[in-house]
């Protein structure tokens, strides 16, 4: 579990407890430097964060998960000696000008044990209305003093308020920026000026001399700066002038909830909001995304289900959030195709849910795919060799068009909707594990008919970029992933030598495997590529299986293979390095007259290929490019995510980024009986599910789990598959509409163990 911003793993838990029951004498601020040790939990000038790390194992504690030591007496409310007010109390009034105050010093507090620190307590616990404090987190405290008349007014700057909607709104960050970036938003907590003081100006001025100088005193106690200040004022008691004339400015009023906060306190009405800018670019540091690690959080250790694990992580910093998406991937799964209502079941309530959860400006696209992508990463760890298959594909709303789409095809044809261009992870046999990189944008109509420019534009301002930022995409899961060799596979379309260039920078870099364009005319060192290739001697001959497409039959087709290494030319008007990549040419011979399209494949590669073998692996890997078009067709047809209606891009992205996964776990549960036939079906359906299945095909209940092929060729069969021999397995089609079917054959079996009294419900 996640406590203050923290992880808290079993493994960690047990330890802590564990020292706890060894030194039953161990003091909780001793316990809480042992654990900031192990966790390495350190502040920006490196002291270990004590005080947060207490606060989380007393939420521990308070959980049950952990024993603490009994707390010891408290050094906080001791006053330290009797606090100095004298002079405080018979003050006489004070009129005159500011340059008659001589000298204002500020003075800084520097421990609470010093004289200042009792000055600061006893100015206001006599004069302010709320007292000197407690003060919340990381404070500075002030005294201001006139060289003529003495002390004058006190400040203090402490933590911001956690969440405060006025001022969140101001700053447009989200809910990612502002856990990482609040401590750099301070809390103006208290401002006096003594009563008896009549001095035009002075509050405006002390404002503005403590805000210069808290920069510098907050970096030197806590080793970062702050950039944006925030205050309350009950405009009940103050009008605000003094910020005012400071330059603070008034956001909007805090909510005063009649219900008592959680320590007690009940508001007192609602305050105004201050905030002061103390930087030229305090919204782009309060704004910037942090940037996690890929893999750096913790995976679910005994995940529930498959939407636990691949959802369980999302950083949403809300239970309630986490849980709805995981709902909707289960519901979405059980019913792949169907409408948001329809996969509510027609509650009113799911349905309402569903539609704030895609609405909600903290759930976006990259966010809910991160713990799949990181889930990804970890199956293929295991495996020898990844196929990362990247293509675009274009999704349809011209029927009813969301706020926020684009043209995708041509301006002729008027249609609107989005552009998807995505990468999946395969195995050379053709398994999906997982999506590694996702793109999703629509064209702006204003840009429209600049394609007789695409010469003069660099490749950041073209949608070719799409393929460079997938390949990046994929060189930081190689990063990762050490042990297996991660190769980008693309079509034609991403034959752009920029993409070669950027593979060949670094010896480490993901490799490249893509299918040579003709009309781009790739020069190599001997001249044009097609003309070089067809000079080699035909290194073998390999026959493959052409599959039916559409009237085309299937056939077997028998290729003349050729390979050699080349060295690309950069094109002409481009100042690029030339590249050395290895070409495969195979090329179809003895076709027959009804062949209209034989196979005529040059794939440019960076893997060496020096024999024939390995040539027949490249085009072998080539092949299972095809996977990724049945996973579009999966997404559009299977869980027709083109059908959705939802009223604006965000609310859409976030749909697909749910509908995406589904579609994955379903091709994968396809894929998954095919390559290992004999593995238990426990990762694929729950106990229930394999039971009723077993049920429905053999006509009684299995005691133990069957084999993954033979429940996915159950679920085909629900789907409406019929076998055609031996070899014959069920598609992604007969697979989602089999998978509609049997939440339904399972809430049959339960509702008939409920009413003949053997479960007590569903």
């Amino acid at each position: 579990m996640r406590v203050c911003g923290r992880e808290f793993n079993r493994g960690l838990i047990a330890r802590i407890a564990a020292t706890v029951q060894a030194e039953p004498s161990l003091s909780r601020r001793a316990l809480s430097r042992r654990v900031c040790e192990w966790l390495q939990w350190r502040a920006a000038n490196g002291k270990l964060k004590e005080v947060s790390c207490r606060k989380a194992l007393l939420a521990l504690h308070r959980c049950g998960l952990i024993p603490l030591p009994a707390a010891e007496e408290s050094c906080f409310g001791r006053s330290g000696g009797k606090a100095p007010t004298d002079g405080l109390r018979e003050a006489p009034p004070l009129w005159c000008t500011l340059e008659e105050l001589g000298e204002i010093r500020i003075v800084a507090v520097s421990s609470r044990y010093s004289r200042s620190s009792q000055i600061w307590n006893a100015l206001l616990e006599r004069f302010h209305y709320l007292g000197k404090g407690p003060l919340c987190g990381a404070q500075m405290r002030y005294l201001v003093e006139s060289a003529r008349h003495g002390w004058v007014g006190a400040l203090a700057f402490s933590a911001a308020l956690w969440r405060l909607k006025a001022r969140d709104t101001y700053i447009g960050w989200t809910e990612a920026a502002r856990r990482a970036h609040l401590h750099r938003v301070v809390c103006n907590s208290r401002f006096l000026i003594l009563p008896c003081v009549h001095v035009p100006h002075l509050a405006s001025h002390v404002l503005s001399r403590c805000l210069a100088r808290l920069g510098a005193d907050w970096t030197a106690r806590y080793g970062y700066a702050p950039v944006l200040a925030e205050t309350f004022v009950d405009p009940g008691r103050f009008s605000g002038t003094c910020y005012r004339a400071a330059n603070w400015r008034r956001v909007g009023q805090t909510v005063a909830r009649s219900t008592p906060y959680p320590n007690g306190k009940v508001a007192e009405g609602p305050k105004d909001i201050y905030v002061y800018p103390m930087g030229r670019h305090w919204q782009r540091v309060l704004c910037e995304e942090p940037t996690v690690p890929l893999c750096s959080t913790p995976r679910p250790e005994a995940p529930a289900d498959w939407t636990e694990a691949e959802f369980g992580t999302v950083p949403l910093f809300d239970e309630r959030l986490t849980h709805r998406l995981c709902t909707l991937a289960a519901d979405f799964f059980a019913q792949p195709g169907a409408l948001v209502p329809q996969a509510s079941k027609g509650s009113p309530a799911k349905t309402k849910a569903a539609y704030r959860f895609f609405k909600n400006p903290n759930v976006d696209m990259r966010t809910l795919l991160r713990p799949h992508l990181e889930s990804t990463i970890e199956r293929l760890r295991s495996r020898p060799v990844i196929l990362a298959v990247q293509d675009t594909t274009t999704l349809n709303y011209t029927a009813h068009p969301p706020e926020g789409v684009g043209p995708i095809n041509t301006t002729k044809d008027k249609a609107v909707g989005l552009l998807l261009h995505d990468t999946m992870a395969f195995t050379p046999e053709g398994t999906p594990l997982g999506l590694l990189n996702v793109q999703c944008w629509a064209r702006d109509p204003a840009q429209a008919g600049k394609r007789h420019r695409r010469k003069e534009l660099p490749i950041e301002e073209k949608e070719s970029v799409k393929w460079l930022v997938s390949y990046r995409a994929v060189a930081e899961v190689q990063r990762l992933c050490a042990d297996t060799v991660l190769v980008s596979v693309g079509d034609r379309e991403a034959d752009i030598y920029d993409l070669f260039h950027e593979a060949a920078q670094a010896p480490g870099n993901p490799r490249l495997l893509v299918r040579a364009e003709r009309t781009r005319q790739r020069q190599v060192e001997q001249g044009a590529l097609w003309q070089r290739m067809r000079g080699e001697p035909v290194a073998g001959v390999l026959e493959v299986r052409v599959p039916r497409r559409g009237s085309r039959p299937a056939r077997t087709a028998r290729l003349q293979v050729r390979f050699a290494q080349v060295v690309l030319r950069a094109p002409k008007d481009r100042k690029l390095q030339p590249v050395p990549v290895w070409a495969v040419y195979a090329r179809e011979v003895g076709h027959g007259a009804a062949v209209k399209e034989p196979i005529d494949w040059m794939l440019l590669t960076t893997v060496k290929t020096e024999s024939f073998p390995e040539a027949c692996e490249r085009l072998t890997w080539y092949s299972r490019r095809w996977g990724i078009e049945v996973y579009h067709r999966t997404v559009k047809s299977g869980c027709r995510i083109e059908d959705r209606r939802l009223d604006d891009v965000h609310s859409l992205e976030a749909c697909l980024a749910i509908d995406l996964v589904v579609a994955w776990r379903v091709y994968w549960l396809t894929m998954v009986g095919r390559e290992a036939p004999d593995s238990p079906c426990t990762q694929l359906l729950s106990e229930d599910e394999w039971r009723v299945l077993s049920a429905w095909a053999t006509g009684t209940i299995a005691d133990t789990p069957p084999r993954a092929q033979e429940v996915t060729r159950w679920i085909g069969k629900l789907g409406g598959w019929l076998p055609r021999g031996k070899h014959d397995h069920p598609g992604t089609t007969c697979m989602w509409r089999g998978l509609v079917h049997v939440p339904d054959l399972v809430h049959g079996y339960m509702l008939a163990l409920r009413v003949h009294g053997i479960r007590d419900g569903p």
